[in-house]
C-alpha cells in the first residue's frame, strides 16, 4: 500500500535543450508556468540537465521566490565534459562541489530531496551515499534518494543512510506498461525498506502518449530512435497498445497519456510519475492524469498483456 497519495512529477530534462530538438526559452517557461497553474508542485532536475545548468536556473525562476509551495527533487553523479559527453562521477568531492552548485543555480538553500543519479563503477556506492548523508547533515537536502541501481544496490545504499543518521526515501526507476522489469525485484525490496519509488519513463518519451504515429519522422537530432523501444517490433507493439487505450479512452473520457500516467501512479509503492514536457499543451493531459479506478486499471492491464 501507498504511504502517500501517488501524484505527477515534472521533469526537466526535456527542457534542458540537449536531446530535445526545437526548445526554446520561451517554450520552457511557458511549460513551467502551465504546469504551476495546473497544480503540478513537484519538479525533477539534475545537476547535468543541460549543458550548463539550464534545467536549474530555469526551475529557480520559478519557485525560489515562493520556496514553500514547491518540491524540488534534484541528482547528482552525472555530469559534462568540456567536450560535452556526459559522464558518471560518484567521487565525494564532486558530487559536494556539484550539490553546492546545483543549490546556488536554482537559488534555494536546499532542496527536499537530493538523489544519486547512477553509481559509479569507480566508486564504491557507500562512499558515494555517505556524500549524500554529509550533504543531509548541513542541512543542504531534506532527504536523500538512488537511481538507476538494482536490488542489491539499494540495500547498500539504504543500509549505509540508516547507519549515518539520513533519511532514504525514493528510488528511481523506468516503469511504464512495456516496460516492468523494475517490479520484479527493485520496487519489492524498495517497499520492504519502505522507500518509495520514482518512475521515469512513464510515457517512454512520448510513445505512448498517443500522439506519435507509425509514420512519424523524427527531426535531426532527436535521441528517441535509438532506443529499442522506438525500433521494429517493440514500436510496433507500443503502437498497437496505444490503439487500444485510445478505444478505451473514449469509453472513459481519459486520454492515452492519462491512462499511460495513471496506470503507473496506480502500481503499489509509486509515489511520483515523472513525466517530462516541452511544451505548455502537452502539460494539460499530464496534469489531469490520476491513479485509475479499479475496473480501469484491470482495462488497461488486459490491454498490456493481450499485446
Amino acid at each position: 500500500m501507498n504511504l502517500v497519495k501517488p501524484s505527477v512529477a515534472l521533469g526537466l530534462w526535456p527542457l534542458a535543450g540537449i536531446t530535445t530538438v526545437g526548445v526554446t526559452k520561451q517554450d520552457a517557461y511557458a511549460t513551467l508556468a502551465q504546469a504551476i497553474d495546473l497544480g503540478i508542485t513537484t519538479f525533477d532536475t539534475a545537476f547535468s540537465y543541460g549543458y550548463e545548468g539550464e534545467s536549474d536556473y530555469l526551475l529557480g525562476r520559478f519557485v525560489k521566490s515562493q520556496r514553500d509551495r514547491f518540491r524540488i527533487i534534484s541528482k547528482v553523479g552525472q555530469r559534462w565534459t568540456l567536450k560535452r559527453e556526459r559522464i558518471v562521477d560518484g567521487s565525494p568531492d564532486q558530487l559536494i562541489a556539484d550539490a553546492e552548485l546545483n543549490l546556488r543555480r536554482i537559488g534555494v538553500e536546499s532542496v527536499d530531496l537530493l538523489m544519486l543519479h547512477s553509481p559509479d563503477p569507480a566508486v564504491p556506492i557507500e562512499v558515494s551515499t555517505s556524500s549524500l548523508c554529509s550533504l543531509y547533515q548541513r542541512g543542504l537536502c531534506q532527504s536523500i534518494g538512488v537511481c538507476n541501481v538494482n536490488a542489491e544496490q539499494l540495500k547498500v545504499f539504504h543500509a549505509t543512510a540508516n547507519a549515518e543518521s539520513t533519511p532514504c526515501v525514493a528510488v528511481q526507476c523506468p516503469l511504464n506498461l512495456m516496460q516492468r522489469q523494475s517490479q520484479e525485484e527493485l520496487l519489492p525490496e524498495a517497499r520492504d525498506l519502505g522507500i518509495r519509488g520514482h518512475a521515469y519513463w512513464t510515457l517512454m518519451k512520448g510513445l505512448l502518449a498517443g500522439r506519435i504515429q507509425r509514420n512519424h519522422q523524427f527531426a535531426p537530432g532527436d535521441s528517441r530512435p535509438r532506443y529499442e523501444i522506438f525500433q521494429g517490433e517493440s514500436r510496433e507493439r507500443a503502437h498497437r497498445i496505444v490503439d487500444a487505450l485510445s478505444e478505451l479512452g473514449r469509453e472513459v473520457g481519459s486520454s492515452v497519456a492519462e491512462l499511460a500516467i495513471g496506470w503507473t501512479l496506480s502500481q503499489p509503492g509509486i509515489e511520483h510519475a515523472l513525466v517530462g514536457a516541452r511544451t505548455a499543451d502537452q502539460v494539460d493531459q499530464i496534469a489531469r492524469a490520476r491513479p485509475l479506478d479499479a475496473e480501469t486499471l484491470g482495462a488497461v492491464n488486459q490491454i498490456a498483456s493481450s499485446e
